[in-house]
């Protein structure tokens, strides 16, 4: 078919032109089917879009060799009066169009068992190509299924023949798009070279922008394996972290019992075993004394040192395990305490709840109790105010306690002295906080009242 094809000719051009760009710039890591080479990475890694767009890409594959063979045929059969097609041209088309849907659908099965570019993909490669070649021949509509020449060179063959594939793919389509093969004559020569140095150009264009795309989806890949490694690391991090304040917590609590332990031991130490060394003193004296009227005197300085130290041992019993959490939960134990004390000193106050109630471990309850009451006592003796607020509040790992008045206030720089009934102040309630890894934070201005702020950590009871 020559000459007389000029017409037909410029009409298949258009059409397979732009089909023979675009499949070069195709990324080999868009495909998973049979016959691609994932060189982005796991899929895993891949992006969604990614994962849908080799989806497309492999039903293209499978089934659109069958589809461009069958719009080619109706083409071919559309024009073959026009193109003076002769008996013998039909039917040379009609057996090669057979042979071409037999030599798909073998393909079909045997590249489910070569996911990578082998001889018998070069060997289905040359023969797609033989037959696209011949068919075109006959009909230059048959670039419709010649064009498939250029999806699948990158699948099918070895990197050595991907251009070599490619160019025999350019000769075929170039003639079907300069009127037919044969050319006819100079001028349809120089038609068709002009055709085959375009879709060369184009072949060179796209396989480039190709080939920077699978460097960006490599880029992209190893970006994602990092940031994976990243997480990994993180979050291995952030488990070492939560290990570590466990453990630091565990350190607290025992650092606070062997704290309360020595304090304990210091207070019997100066308190009640002082005591008795005394009434042991007295009763010795009792014993070798004479006179009726000294061991009396004797005896009664022992009874009283016996009904000291006895409060001592009391005193330092409530210390350790305060009797308004006996029966009481924190929150009620507060509330009491603050009604109480509101009722001794005539000031007006106040206790709010905020967040959720949970059971605290007894060293937390027992020390928010004790900061409480220093703090109410200190402001029952020093404040003079009018109004006192009390809020108790439970939050995300920590518990705070707050004890706001509208006294006369003082200078945090300058802290009063520790009275002389008792009592460890400001001083004692800072190392009843950090006993239980908690602060004890204090806010006063003169004449614009004070808030003392205890912060700890929220360790809930233990079954």
């Amino acid at each position: 078919m020559t000459s007389d094809l000029t017409g037909p000719a410029a009409r298949p051009g258009p059409e397979a032109a732009p089909l023979a760009a675009a499949p070069l710039a195709e990324s080999p890591a868009a495909e998973p089917l049979a016959g691609e080479s994932l060189t982005a990475g796991p899929p895993a890694a891949a992006p969604l879009a990614g994962a849908r767009v080799g989806t497309g890409w492999a039903a293209f594959h499978r089934y659109g060799p069958y589809a461009l063979l069958g719009i080619a045929t109706l083409a071919a059969c559309a024009t073959a009066r026009a193109l003076h097609m002769s008996r013998y041209e039909l039917a040379a088309a009609a057996a090669l169009t057979v042979a071409g849907a037999v030599l798909q659908l073998w393909w079909g099965h045997a590249a489910r068992t070569r996911p990578e570019p082998s001889k018998a993909g070069a060997c289905y490669y040359a023969l797609h190509w033989a037959l696209a070649f011949a068919l075109t021949w006959l009909n230059p509509f048959y670039a419709f299924y010649a064009v498939t020449g250029y999806f699948g060179a990158e699948r099918l063959l070895p990197r050595r023949l991907v251009r070599i594939g490619l160019l025999a793919t350019a000769v075929t389509m170039s003639g079907s798009q300069s009127g037919g093969l044969p050319p006819d004559g100079p001028v349809g020569w120089v038609v068709f070279g002009a055709l085959f140095g375009v879709n060369v150009t184009l072949v060179i264009v796209f396989t480039h922008l190709a080939a920077l795309e699978d460097e960006r989806a490599v880029e992209q890949a190893e970006t994602i394996r990092e940031l994976e490694h990243t997480n990994v690391r993180l979050q291995q991090a952030l488990d070492e972290n939560a290990a570590l304040h466990a453990q630091l917590l565990v350190q607290a609590r025992e650092a606070g019992v062997a704290d309360e332990r020595r304090r304990l031991a210091a207070e019997i130490h100066d308190t009640i075993a002082q005591g008795l060394a005394g009434i042991i003193t007295q009763l010795q004296v009792v014993s070798v004394t004479r006179t009726p009227d000294a061991a009396r005197e004797h005896l009664a300085r022992a009874q009283e040192l016996a009904r000291h130290s006895l409060g001592e041992a009391r005193r330092s019993v409530q210390n350790l395990s305060p009797v308004a959490l006996t029966d009481d939960s924190l929150p009620e134990a507060l509330k009491k305490l603050v009604a109480q004390w509101s009722a001794e000193t005539g000031v007006r106050a106040g206790f709010t709840v905020t967040g959720t109630v949970e059971p605290l471990h007894d060293e937390v309850e027992a020390t928010l109790l004790r900061i409480a009451q220093e703090a109410l006592a200190n402001t029952g003796r020093h404040a003079g105010a009018a109004r006192v607020g009390v809020t108790l509040s439970y939050m995300d790992g920590e518990m705070t306690l707050d004890v706001r008045d509208d006294g006369r206030g003082f200078d945090p720089l300058a802290l009063p002295p520790r009275s002389a009934e008792g009592g460890f102040g400001l001083g004692g309630m800072c190392a009843r906080a950090e006993r239980i890894a908690g602060t004890v934070a204090v806010e006063s201005e003169l004449g614009h009242g004070t808030a003392v702020s205890a912060r700890v950590p929220l360790v809930r009871h233990e079954l």
